[in-house]
This record gives structure tokens, sequence and C-alpha cells, in this order.
């Protein structure tokens, strides 16, 4: 063995017989393909790693293996029919997407939404807020190797769906909440067995903090991985859980108001470093299991406040937008979605332009999987929590 201990760690050796001649062990870099098809790429994304042994050097996200035309159908039908296309952006969270979607028509064309509506819709998002958390957090367990959390989360996940049953019919791509209210009234019997899933729901989330929050090996396959800078958050224009997870509190619930927000009592979650840095993957893990808190906070006060009345406006049949054009931001589980609408009058759009927090939220994905274990890109990717149907629209 060489006496010179720098010899050692650079990878050289002496060769037989002491002489000073030194071994060159170069380095082999190597192409992966992670995905498309891939569990941990959280549907059809294709990430391309270049990497040395376990190192990874390089990694570009590859996009368009889901892409549908989204905005150009919007460009062909009429505003009410474009409500069951938004479902399909991100298809966790399909009230949220009605609710953008709506807000963007109803502002261009000056609708005005009755009250009760306007509860019914902050229910309808908050709950969807909750099972798509839920998702995000089953789904994290089974990146890093925890089955169990998958089952926890999807037992809690299916009470939700069974109250959007009872809202509308259906479970996941739900196209409830449309222009000038909602679709429907409340069931009689709908707010008691929501305020019953709020008693079950709010213990588990300990349950879960037990169960996966607080384990070893998570903490350790999480913190000082995958750090978002301040800096860096607001350089890519990230937003939700990506942002506030690096101690940002951005939050357009709170920061520019819609709906009925400006009635209700909620804190932002922000990251805090407490498990390691400030802005790593354990950090936008625990902002949203502190949302789901603030969620439950949300809809008890929403459920004590429905007022009585109409559940939706009254509007014609082929309801006529005046020319203009709108831009108007929502926040969803996942970020900032945008909806840029142009009218030149009529029934269907001139122009239709989303804007996908999961897109610009996976754009810094080459910036945190620089230099990491070929390991933590799962856990990078996983808590950028990316929905492919709003990436690639």
């Amino acid at each position: 063995m060489p006496s010179d201990p720098a010899i050692r760690t650079l990878g050289y050796d002496l060769l037989p017989g002491g002489s000073d001649a030194r071994l060159d062990v170069g380095h082999e870099e190597m192409l992966v393909n992670m995905g498309p098809q891939h569990p941990s790429t959280h549907g059809v994304l294709r990430v391309v790693l270049r990497t040395d042994g376990e190192e990874v050097l390089e990694a570009v996200p590859h996009l368009g293996y889901l892409h549908r035309c989204k905005e150009k159908i919007g460009e062909n039908l009429a505003y009410y029919q474009y409500m069951p296309y938004t479902d399909r952006l991100d298809y966790l969270s399909a009230m949220n997407n009605n609710h953008a979607w709506s807000m963007a028509v109803e502002k261009l064309a000056n609708i005005e939404v009755p009250e009760r509506a306007e509860f019914i819709r902050v229910i309808a998002v908050e709950l969807n807020r909750i099972a798509s958390h839920l998702v995000s957090f089953g789904t994290y367990g089974i990146d890093l190797g925890a089955f169990t959390p998958f089952l926890y989360a999807f037992r809690e996940r299916e009470y939700v769906l069974d109250l959007f049953e009872q809202m509308c019919g259906a479970r996941l791509t739900l196209s409830y909440i449309n222009v000038g209210g909602v679709h429907w009234d409340l069931p009689p019997d709908f707010l008691d067995k929501l305020l019953e899933f709020l008693d079950y729901f709010e213990p588990k989330i300990d349950e879960y903090d037990a169960l996966l929050t607080r384990n070893h090996i998570f903490v350790r396959r999480t913190a000082n991985v995958g750090v978002v800078s301040k800096e860096l958050a607001v350089g890519y224009a990230l937003s939700g859980p990506m942002i506030r997870g690096s101690g940002i509190p951005l939050d357009l619930r709170r920061d520019r108001p819609y709906s009925v927000y400006d009635r209700l009592e909620f804190d932002v979650c922000v990251g805090d470093g407490r498990a390691g840095t400030l802005g790593d993957c354990w950090d936008r893990y625990w902002v949203k299991m502190q949302e789901m808190r603030q969620c439950c906070r949300i809809l008890r006060q929403c459920a004590a406040q429905v007022p009585a009345g109409p559940y939706r406006a009254k509007l014609p049949k082929a309801m006529k937008v005046p020319p203009g054009e709108v831009y108007e931001e929502f926040e969803n589980p996942r970020g900032h979605l945008g909806f840029f609408i142009e009218s030149q009058g009529g029934t269907i759009p001139y122009r239709v332009k989303i804007r996908g927090p999961s897109f610009v939220n996976l754009a810094c994905l080459g910036e945190l999987c620089r230099g990491v274990l070929l390991a933590d890109v799962p856990a990078i990717i996983g808590s950028i929590d990316i929905v492919m149907g709003e990436t690639d629209r």
C-alpha cells in the first residue's frame, strides 16, 4: 500500500516493486434512461441521467409522452364544455382545476357567483387538496422503499372520494364546479358526514408522523437532499409546497384572496430546516403534511358558515363572452395554476393558455440532481410531486 494517504484517496496505488508510476483508473460516464415507464417518475416522464458510477453528473427531463393538445381543444369548445378537460390536467386535483377555469371565465364574463356556491366550492377544493396530498404522502413512501404509508393514505383517501361521490356522483374526474357556481347543491346530510370525516381524519395525521415523518431511514433519505435555496426558488418561479418548503410564505389564498378565503383563518405552512437544510426534500414533504391540518381547519369553518340560497348563477345555455382577455391564477395543491383566455366575442374562446405548476416546478430538476447519488433521484422527483397530465398538457 502507498505510504501517502492522498494517493489512496485519489484512487491510485503503487505498482508492484515499489515503482513511483501510478495506475490511471480514470472515469467512465454512462447515460441511464430513467423512464418513461418507471414508477418513480410519477407518470410518463423520461429523465436521462449522466452518471459516473453512483454519482449523477447531469439530469435532463424529456417531456411530451402525455401531450394531448389541451390548449388547442379549449379553442374549439364552448366555455362550459371545456370543464371535463380541466379534470384531466392534474387528475389528482380535479376540483381545483374546475375552480380555476371557472374563475377565469367568470372574471372575463363579469359573472357574479352566489355566496352559497362559493362556500361549497371551497369545501370541494380543500377536500381535494387533502386527497391530493394523501396520494403524495403515500407514493413518496413507496419511492423510498416504505410500502405501508401508501395503504394508510389510500384508506383515508377513500373517505374523501366517497364524499365526492355524494356531491356529484364521480370520484376522480369530477366536473362538479362549473361557470357560475356548482352543478348540484350539497346533499341534505353532507355537512354532518364532512364533520364526521374530519373528526376521524385529523388524528390520523399524527399516525402518519409516527409512521413516516419521523422515521429514521426516511429522514436520512430526504434531509439535506435536493436543497432548493430561496434564490433558486424565486429564480425558477416555483410555487406551492416547492417554494413554501424553502421558507417563502407564498400562498395565493392569503396573498391574493379569491372566493371566500378572506373570511377564513388558516396558516401558510413553510419549511424551517428542522430535519436538515432549509429547502430540502424533507421540508417539502413536511409542508404538505401540515397543509392537511390547515385544510381541516378551513373545512370546519366553511361547514359552520355555509349560507342558504342558490348554488349557481342563472346563465343562458349559449353563454356569449364579451371581447377581452384575462389571466387568473389559483393555488393548486402543487402550486399556481394559471389560465389565460382571450375572447373575441361569442361562445368559444379565441386563445387558451395554461400555466401548469408541475411543468414550472420540474424545470429545476437538473439543478437539484447535479452531484447527488443515483438513489437520491427518486427522492428528489417525488418531493417535486409532479403530475404529468398538467406537465405535458
